[in-house]
């Protein structure tokens, strides 16, 4: 059994010896990016990683019992699951680490780290080590480390699932032989995965030509005609992606006979990014930091580029647009000092959605995340007002939210829909 080591202030390290040794577990929320993402970490530092994919009531469950239940709902999944996993029996106690990531904002997501270390405390499991992914230094471990090569990569595994995810909603509610995108997506993320593990699909030409297979391959996917409302999600990053978070929204839609719209995560990261370059300019700062963050937004939106180029140029699909784009979008809106949760970023992917024909909107969001409910809910009547053909929806996730309550008001929503379609 490796040592516990601790640091100066008290905390567990993950040390080497557990790199060696050790299974990290890491909560699911972007079921096509996070396989090849883990793929490449374990490749660069050795570590074996587990996607966790448990959804049943249990995981709720546990984690209402070691997370105060006004916390927000994320929280609580993400505990939830990965305490049940420790304590499932399907792991050995004590070569098991968490890993949880933390960006530091003033979101409290930056705190589940050290929710998850008291909830671990409570559960006697205090021997279990907590790793924090983080890009600001704020933890460091002796026994796991993100190389500048490692970001990079994983910024090229984030541009192949985002352009999977945004093929494959294009195509799903429309296949003609049912099971047919899914089968896809999992062919393309297997590739993925072995040429990543062949040292290959790293690179602005690689990734351009492996996209380009990508939409051929999804080009020749067989489908119907057929004219479905397209319904945009946007929202808290958790519940807006993770499938365990806001109740399998995407897989509801199709049932209902919708088109679900998904804006990428890598807006996200290019926004966060953004967000510390801006800083500097706003409040001051070191002039390193603002060119460091220069040079890596501008080698995030390259890699966006070259993606939306290859989109356009097959013309089969639409394309998402680009991150100087949402930019305009919001001006008039939301400053770029807004930038807690999801900040301006939010209300610029309802305009992105509006103004790219999806005028029928689920804003998902933890109840009682205030964040969100400024820049996406608070600006609902905003958007109403300068496009009235708007149709937007804010549904709460939380505990003591039920399944059925949420499922009527998307489905009110999409009746809304179907009204205005008809009156065109």
């Amino acid at each position: 059994m490796a040592e516990l080591v601790y640091d100066e202030t008290g905390r567990l390290l993950f040390t080497e010896e557990m790199a060696k040794e050790y299974t990290l577990l890491v909560p699911q929320m972007l079921p096509v990016t996070f396989r090849m993402l883990v793929k490449l970490v374990e490749l660069d530092g050795g570590y074996h990683i587990e996607i966790l994919e448990t959804n049943t009531q249990k995981v709720v469950e546990t984690g209402l019992k070691y997370v105060h239940n006004d916390m927000c709902y994320p929280a609580i999944l993400s505990i939830g699951q990965l305490i049940e996993a420790v304590e499932s029996g399907r792991y050995d106690k004590h070569k098991v680490a968490l890993m949880i990531t933390q960006t530091g904002g003033g979101c409290r997501a930056s705190n589940y780290i050290h929710l998850l270390r008291k909830a671990l405390k409570k559960a006697g499991l205090e021997y279990v080590p907590v790793i924090s992914l983080n890009l600001s230094g704020m933890e460091k471990n002796p026994g796991f480390k993100i190389s500048l090569k490692l970001g990079a990569q994983c910024v090229f595994a984030m541009m192949y699932g985002d352009m999977l995810v945004h093929l494959g909603n294009q195509c799903r509610p429309y296949e003609v032989e049912k099971g047919a995108t899914d089968a896809l997506i999992k062919s393309w993320t297997d590739r993925m995965v072995d040429l990543f593990t062949e040292g290959k699909g790293i690179g602005f030409g690689a990734m351009r030509h492996l996209m380009r297979e990508m939409v051929r391959d999804f080009a020749k996917i067989e489908r119907t005609n057929e004219k479905k409302p397209r319904v945009g999600i946007v929202g808290e990053i958790y519940v807006k992606y993770a499938p365990l978070g806001n109740n399998n929204l995407e897989e509801f839609l199709l049932k209902e006979g919708a088109e679900p719209v998904v804006p990428g995560v890598t807006d996200f990261i290019i926004f966060k990014v953004n967000n510390r370059y801006v800083d500097v300019g706003l409040y001051g700062g070191s002039p390193i930091k603002k060119a460091a963050m220069w040079i890596f937004q501008n080698f995030v939106i390259k890699c966006q580029n070259i993606m939306i180029e290859v989109i356009e140029e097959d013309g089969t699909f639409r394309a998402m647009s680009h991150f100087s784009e949402l930019q305009e979008l919001v001006k008039g809106y939301l400053g770029c000092g807004n930038k807690m949760g999801e900040g301006w970023l939010l209300t610029a992917e309802m305009l992105e959605l509006i103004h790219s024909g999806t005028n029928n909107i689920v804003c998902t969001q933890p109840f009682g995340c205030l964040p969100n409910h400024v820049a996406g809910k608070g600006m609902m009547r905003k958007l109403k007002d300068d496009y009235p053909n708007s149709n937007i929806v804010a549904v709460d996730y939380d505990p003591g939210a039920t399944k059925i309550n949420q499922e009527n008001r998307i489905k009110l929503m999409l009746a809304n829909a179907l009204r205005y379609e008809r009156s065109e």
